[in-house]
């Protein structure tokens, strides 16, 4: 024991001794480090020093010139000032001198001239040196203070380290010595221990004999004379094991198939109502690519974008639960450990449910307050809120049912036996209220689109977002109402069990039936749902086809109305002979179009030309509306796409910068991760020598109280000598 105390002292003396020596080894390589520096800057000052007083001396020499040159100036212009009264007295011989005297002073002045603009970009040159010389002067300088200043800061580091260091090796030395102390007295304890030891086997063993016997003689008298009853306490009923009944295994497996169906099914309805929810919200009522959207649809989009990660895992652990279901195995509520694991990510996706449903009120909210937004938009918008929020409840109470029939198989005493009914009787209840919202939510959501679809700025990014969506809710509410099967009644059920037992069809047939039926149902299912989406879509266009009808009918009669109105009866003749010429002409075409319709009249009316007239204006004039619009719709889109291609290519740079920006990351982590291994491996041999030495250190020890045991032995044996000396004596 003593020896267990000293070594995992040492070893916690060991860690810190190396913690401390690695920070001295890193502090001593910065002050290396900062020395080298500090001799690099003071070797570029030197160099900076003797590339000032080279210029210093070319400035001596230059200045010394403009001296000589100026001198040279004056004695020329004197030389001028001599040679000019000269001219005046002698200007019939002295016309050809005053011409050399000119010409050599244009020669001096051109002369002088170079080397003033000489001397002037010899001093510009100069300055600039000069100044950046005692620039780099001032900086070398203050990186050398601050550097002298590190280093005289790690130095104080390094000594007080060095100061902590020597105390704890005499802290270390003096545990050393009490440790040895302790070692003596409890190597006392010891053997006071091994006595009491002895005693108590000795007792322990006596006992043991005695409590077999007695239970010997009990289990005698109890298979005599006590009968055994094992449904007395029914707490203990809970731990029989259960018969094994294929029969219930393939019923459970069964039951489970068609639990992993509906799961995979609502599995994909969530993701693809959840993916292009985002889609919708990135493009209404703002386009993410002509303009930012709202910080609130942002977040939204952000935390829909991570859907995937809390819906597949319910496919995932409903395909565990029914792996884990075999005719081999005994499946109740106590052995399906799998369950917890599906309600544990049930939860997780409620939890997810929670969290974006705020986000989710609060964008219809923005949607309502758009200009956009009309009254029958609005109240489609609430309709879908108040939806949205009972989506939540019902996923909140089945999740708590299904919870409560996962805790048999953590907890035995959580749920009891008489109430398995009643939760799976709820959990129906909440699949059956989880079909109705369903329902509301596509009623609701088909309206909203239907009344979207016609707004002037729906584009067909919306239009198709809008379908897809619906499409997920149908199939969403499909999905739903397949665990709603119809109840047989008995007398049915009674005569399909005495055809299926008189039935002579193998086990293999029925079963190849069943997987075709299936197969059949799951192809209708489809048809189902995509003849559904196709009738909510013609339902649309008739709607809008039947308003478009009416508008030419009334557009009709009221021009019908008007022509009439203004006839004159000396031109009914006329107009009535050209309209019967062109009734007889266009009668057999029989055209839905506006232009058909006037080929077409009743027994009581006849158009005039005037109004057939102006029905074809009206007609071409709306058809001149429908391509204008059409041509800005198409103007617009490819805005839209160039706006897009911009912010793609924008992206695009980004995404290069980020790449390079990561490449040099990576460079530089697998350089510190180099480091590291090299400080690692470094510590880790310091480690190694430490523990090799103090394993020598206990080694010794335990040499050293071996010895001692061994002279306390010899002693005892020499007194037990003496004793029987003196009693031989």
């Amino acid at each position: 024991m003593a020896s267990a105390e000293l070594q995992g002292k040492y070893q916690k003396l060991a860690q810190e001794y190396s913690k401390l020596r690695a920070q001295n080894q890193v502090l001593k390589k910065g002050v290396v480090d900062e020395q080298a520096n500090s001799a690099a800057l003071k070797e570029q000052l030197k160099m900076k020093d003797q590339s000032l007083r080279k210029l210093q001396q070319e400035m001596d020499s230059l200045t010394f010139r403009n001296l000589q040159l100026a001198k040279r100036v004056e004695l020329l212009q004197d030389e001028l000032a001599l040679s000019e009264p000269r001219g005046k007295k002698n200007k019939k011989s002295g016309e050809s001198s005053s011409q050399l005297s000119q010409e050599q002073k244009s020669v001096f002045d051109e002369d002088l001239q170079k080397k003033i603009e000489e001397n002037e970009r010899l001093h510009i040159q100069f300055f600039e040196a000069d100044e950046q010389h005692k620039h780099v002067e001032a900086e070398l300088r203050s990186r050398l203070a601050t550097l002298e200043m590190e280093a005289a800061q790690h130095q104080a580091v390094v000594d007080g380290l060095t100061r902590k260091y020597m105390e704890t090796i005499e802290k270390l030395q003096n545990d050393k010595a009490k440790l040895e102390v302790k070692s003596q007295t409890l190597e006392k304890e010891a053997k006071e221990c091994r006595l009491r030891t002895e005693e108590c086997q000795l007792q322990l063993k006596n006992l043991h004999e005695d409590l077999s016997g007695r239970l010997e003689e009990s289990l005698s008298i109890i298979t005599e004379k006590v009968p055994f009853n094992d449904t007395k306490y029914s707490q203990y009923n809970a731990l029989n094991v259960p018969l094994h009944n294929r029969r219930h295994q393939l019923k459970m497996r069964d039951i489970a198939g068609q639990a992993l169906a509906f799961v995979q099914d609502l599995v994909t309805a969530l993701l693809n109502f959840h993916t292009y929810t985002e889609q919708r919200i990135q493009i209404f009522p703002i386009d993410s690519a002509i303009d930012t959207i709202s910080p609130l649809n942002q977040k939204f989009s952000q935390y829909l974008h991570e859907n995937a990660s809390y819906v597949r895992p319910l496919e995932e652990g409903m395909l565990h639960l029914f792996e884990s279901i075999t005719e081999d195995t005994v499946t109740v509520l106590e052995t399906t450990v799998k369950l917890k694991t599906f309600s544990e990510h049930l939860t997780s996706y409620i939890c997810f449910l929670r969290k974006i449903l705020p986000y989710q009120l609060k964008s219809l909210e923005e949607e309502c307050e758009s200009s956009l937004c009309t009254s029958a938009l609005r109240a489609r918008n609430l309709e879908l809120s108040q939806d949205m929020k009972k989506m939540t409840a019902v996923f909140e109470k089945l999740q708590t049912y299904i919870g409560l029939l996962a805790l048999p198989s953590t907890e035995p005493d959580g749920l009891l036996r008489t109430n398995y009914s009643s939760v799976l009787t709820n959990v129906g209840a909440a699949l059956h209220g989880f079909h109705d919202v369903m329902k509301d939510i596509s009623k609701h959501y088909s309206q909203k689109a239907a009344i979207e679809h016609e707004l002037p700025t729906a584009t067909q990014k919306l239009i198709t977002t809008n379908d897809c969506i619906l499409s997920s809710v149908v199939a969403l509410t499909n999905g739903a109402g397949k665990p709603l099967l119809e109840s047989v009644p008995y007398e049915e059920a009674l005569a399909n069990r005495r055809v299926l037992l008189s039935s002579t069809e193998s086990r293999e047939g029925l079963a190849q039936q069943v997987q075709q039926s299936l197969e059949k149902i799951s192809k209708l299912e489809q048809e189902k749902e995509h003849w559904m989406l196709e009738a909510q879509l013609a339902k649309i266009k008739l709607e809008k086809e039947n308003q478009r009808f009416a508008d030419k009918l009334r557009s009709t009669s009221s021009g019908q109305g008007l022509g009439l109105a203004q006839e004159n009866p000396t031109g009914a003749n006329a107009t009535g002979q050209e309209e019967t010429s062109a009734r007889a002409a266009l009668e057999p075409a029989h055209s839905t179009s506006l232009i058909g319709i006037l080929t077409r009249t009743s027994d009581n009316e006849v158009p005039d030309v005037e109004s057939r007239e102006d029905l074809i204006k009206n007609h071409y004039m709306a058809r001149i509306m429908e391509l204008t619009s059409q041509l800005q719709l198409a103007d617009s889109k490819s805005v839209h796409f160039y706006a897009e291609c911009r912010a793609l290519s924008k992206r695009l740079a980004l995404a290069e910068k980020s790449k390079e920006a990561l490449t040099e990351e990576m460079k530089v982590a697998g350089q510190n991760i180099s480091r590291l291994q090299d400080e690692l491996t470094t510590t880790k041999r310091s480690y190694e020598d430490q523990l090799s030495m103090m394993s020598d250190h206990l080694c010794s020890m335990n040499e050293t109280l071996s010895k001692q045991r061994e002279e306390i032995d010899t002693l005892k044996m020499s007194s037990k000598g003496n004793s029987k000396k003196n009693k031989s004596r």
